[in-house]
């Protein structure tokens, strides 16, 4: 069963139109990665799927009891307040506001919820530290727990590794994957990293205002598209 299933959507941003007629579904431990060049609508399809934009056209159908405020989000970096004045544990639990509804407290089941992903993602020695003071793949693995406090079906990721160095992108990829594997959570993944994207999606989206492809990682690899794409590529992180 598709968890978000795309019918014919058009997103237009600032008066244009930057996506157009674009059909494409994530199905339930799916592992989606949308690939495509700068300013092909990437960034504004993630606002569409988070509810933040609605499509001028067609139609954005949840499906299996998918809430909107029900999808784990970590953004772009660029739009991360990273000085943050919270501790690594407010920071995470902070996740589990959306699904909170009109309660002013946390409840016990969010503070576990908080400290079992803290421990998932190894972080669970810096729960009182501050958040401003850690590396950046420290953060990201912050916020990555932060994003998993709020879902349990779908994680959509924008660009996650820009800026981390080589060694903590591939053990945060790793992560993921993990993820997406043992809890059997959607992954929608925004990335320029073609090599390490084919390495880890079971399907690619490839973007260009409209979907030059959608279907499985290997069939993109075969498609004429995909080894234009991965020949000539952005191989850059």
């Amino acid at each position: 069963m598709a968890l978000i299933k795309c019918e014919n959507i058009s997103i237009a941003y600032e008066g244009q139109t930057v996506v157009h007629d674009l059909s494409f579904e994530v199905g339930q431990a799916d592992y989606l990665c949308i690939i495509g060049e700068n300013g092909s609508g990437k960034s504004t399809l993630v606002k569409s799927l988070l509810g933040l934009k609605a499509p001028a056209k067609g139609k954005i159908i949840l499906g299996d009891g998918l809430k909107q405020n029900e999808i784990g989000y970590l953004p772009q970096q660029t739009d991360v307040q990273k000085d943050f004045p919270a501790s690594v544990y407010e920071v995470v639990l902070s996740g589990r506001l959306n699904s909170r509804g009109f309660r002013p407290f946390y409840t016990a089941t969010d503070k576990e919820k908080a400290r079992e992903n803290m421990e998932l993602l190894g972080i669970q020695d810096l729960e009182r530290q501050c958040f401003r003071d850690l590396s950046g793949g420290q953060k990201q693995r912050v916020l990555l727990a932060r994003a998993l406090c709020a879902t349990k079906k779908l994680l959509l990721l924008d660009e996650p590794v820009t800026g981390l160095d080589p060694i903590v992108t591939q053990e945060f990829y790793q992560l993921i994957n993990e993820i997406n594997k043992k809890s059997g959570i959607a992954v929608v993944m925004v990335s320029h990293d073609i090599e390490s994207t084919m390495a880890y999606a079971s399907h690619i989206l490839h973007l260009q205002e409209t979907a030059l492809f959608f279907g499985s990682a290997m069939d993109y690899q075969r498609s004429e598209i995909g080894q234009a794409f991965l020949r000539g590529g952005e191989h850059h992180a």
